[in-house]
């Protein structure tokens, strides 16, 4: 019961804040006004990550009164976490440069660390137990690191970052609710509905009314690492499942920078070549985009959730080739649809 109390709270209370901060009177107010590089042509609030924060750690804060003392790592989750928050929320307000961002972002992830989160060895089906060794907390690292970057540039589009907070958290609980592990279903289930709270208010109809902000995006970046490794750490799954689940995100988020890296550009400079700002630039609205997008997630995420269910190694191994294969196919239509367009 204090389940379902603690996700009937966050979704309230993020729902009824991103109506307060929405408002320009609000102290915490922060417009995000639009350049040659946005896909947004009116200024916009972008504080909605605040009420995302805050409507999932009361409602989280619910269930850790009772489960806390079976978590001992949830001290550095938070403070890594917090660490997260604060230099975003100043980044909104004061932009900062990349070196203080990334240097509090190692921070929040050492901290992850420190709690215990962190993979010694990768399970691949078809190829079986990779031991990291040493490597397994520098992997770690990086895998915080860049999830916190990638949800951070691929929050560009109305309803875009709250739904794949929405479907991706989603999924992991559904994950620990088949694992019976209570405590992660709980944690996933509320940060799922705080998401979808604000996705009321961001989703394109026809435009957002707030956006989540980079106080919204790079923490969501850093949960969706935290459980996935939390998850690992507990046995709810492999860290493939909670990266096809993610995939969508992080898919587009990583070719688009190999590739910007590959062309001699400046990997952190804001730009619009991930393949959604493409599609938007080249005809489709925010709304047919992100429907579609949501199919990927939907797809993906209930690919994962059989993939894992099945139990089986050739059916898992069949089932990531196949995705690899759906997102070369995917890609390829993009480019081929885009080809005209200046995007860059």
């Amino acid at each position: 019961m204090i389940y379902l109390l603690s996700a009937c709270v966050a979704f309230l209370l993020t729902f009824w804040l991103c109506r307060h901060l929405a408002n320009p009177a609000s102290s915490l107010f922060v417009a995000d006004v639009p350049n040659h590089r946005s896909l947004h042509a009116k200024p916009c609030p972008r504080n909605g990550g605040l009420a995302i924060l805050a409507g999932s750690s009361l409602g989280v804060g619910l269930v850790w009164l009772m489960d806390a003392p079976r978590f001992p790592g949830g001290g550095f989750l938070v403070l890594g976490l917090v660490s997260a928050v604060v230099v975003s929320f100043l980044d909104d307000k004061y932009p900062l440069s990349q070196s203080p961002r990334l240097l509090i972002q190692l921070c929040a992830a050492i901290l992850l660390m420190g709690g215990g989160f962190s993979v010694s060895e990768l399970v691949i089906p078809g190829m079986g137990r990779i031991a990291l060794g040493w490597f397994g907390l520098p992997f770690s690292l990086l895998f915080v690191v860049w999830m916190m970057n990638l949800y951070n540039f691929m929050d560009g589009m109305d309803g875009f970052a709250g739904g794949m907070g929405a479907f991706g958290f989603g999924f992991l609980a559904l994950l620990g609710w088949q694992a019976g592990e209570w405590f992660f279903f709980a944690t996933a289930l509320t940060l799922a509905v705080a998401n979808t709270g604000f996705l009321l208010h961001n989703f394109p109809s026809p435009t957002a009314r707030i956006f989540m902000g980079d106080v919204g995006s790079v923490p969501m970046g850093f949960l969706a690492a935290s459980l996935s490794l939390w998850g690992v750490q507990k046995g709810v799954f492999d860290l493939w499942v909670s990266v096809l689940v993610f995939s969508p995100f992080i898919v587009d988020a990583t070719v688009t920078v190999i590739r910007r890296g590959l062309r001699g550009e400046k990997v952190w400079q804001a730009h619009r070549s991930h393949y959604y700002q493409r599609l938007v630039i080249s005809g489709w609205n925010h709304q047919k985009t992100v429907l579609y997008e949501y199919g990927l997630m939907c797809g993906f995420g209930g690919l994962a959730v059989f993939l894992w269910s099945s139990h089986d190694e050739a059916i898992q191994s069949v089932g990531l080739i196949a995705s690899g294969v759906v997102y070369i196919v995917l890609a390829r239509l993009v480019d081929r649809k885009t080809s005209h367009v200046q995007w860059s």
